[in-house]
């Protein structure tokens, strides 16, 4: 069953970003194969990262007792055991998967082109910095970056210029055209469009359809059974936009 939306979902850029983030990265990976052969191999490359939320929920916990004093009878005496009066769990860092797709020549297995499918991570808080540093060293490099950017939250990727309004974003930046960088805006109420993906010279693009990358994900990995269209997305919908998706959802059937 397809998403009930024309291109990005925007319920999936929440709780469920994490898995949709590792299953559209080895789907690119899948797709371009077939167009790379014999000469380049698409290649998923995975790394951590360590995140600590950094908003957490405080409730007020009143214990029912301050402090409990427990003695036991030994040859010294009695030995007092406290217990403290409230325990709760701390925050941990939480070890998240980042994947992306690097295009490599068959002969020499040389660095062609990066894909990054963009993660809360890279747009927000320390690991942002860690990631422009990164990008900085591959804009400086011989190869190619595309970045794709389906998530409303966080900073996009800098640029000279301010962006367009737009929800969603792909970036390419081609290694003869630095620093001018393609860009395709992407908006509600239209698929993701197919892009192209650029390899050593004088060699061809090759096709990315980046909706029917999704499309594929979104059918095989069953998301339409893990979202209830019937609640508010986890990341709030703008509101220039509620009126649109309660009657997109609507006449998909997702809502009474």
């Amino acid at each position: 069953m397809p998403s009930p939306f024309p291109g990005m979902d925007p319920y999936l850029e929440g709780d469920l970003w994490s898995t949709v983030h590792g299953q559209l990265s080895a789907e690119i990976a899948r797709q371009l194969t077939p167009q790379l052969r014999p000469r380049y191999l698409a290649l998923m490359e995975t790394r951590y990262v360590m995140e600590t939320p950094e908003e957490v929920a405080i409730a007020e916990i009143i214990p029912d007792v301050g402090t409990a004093k427990t003695g036991t009878k030994g040859e010294r005496g009695s030995v007092a055991t406290i217990s403290a009066p409230l325990e709760l769990a701390t925050v941990m860092p939480v070890k998240i998967p980042q994947h992306r797709i690097e295009i490599r020549d068959v002969k020499k297995r040389r660095l062609v082109t990066i894909i990054e499918v963009l993660s809360p991570s890279n747009k927000s808080g320390e690991e942002r910095k860690a990631y422009l540093r990164k990008r900085r060293r591959i804009l400086l490099s011989s190869a190619h970056l595309m970045e794709i950017d389906l998530l409303r939250q966080g900073k996009r990727v800098p640029m000279r210029k301010a962006l367009p309004v737009a929800p969603y974003f792909v970036f390419l930046s081609r290694v003869e055209k630095r620093p001018v960088t393609e860009i395709w805006p992407i908006e509600w109420d239209e698929p993701l469009p197919k892009v192209p993906i650029p390899l050593r010279r004088p060699d061809p693009d090759v096709t990315l359809d980046l909706q029917l990358v999704f499309t594929n994900v979104y059918d095989s990995c069953g998301f339409e059974m893990a979202v209830d269209y019937a609640q508010p997305s986890d990341v709030p919908l703008p509101e220039n936009v509620t009126d649109w998706t309660r009657e997109r959802l609507r006449s998909q059937g997702q809502r009474s």
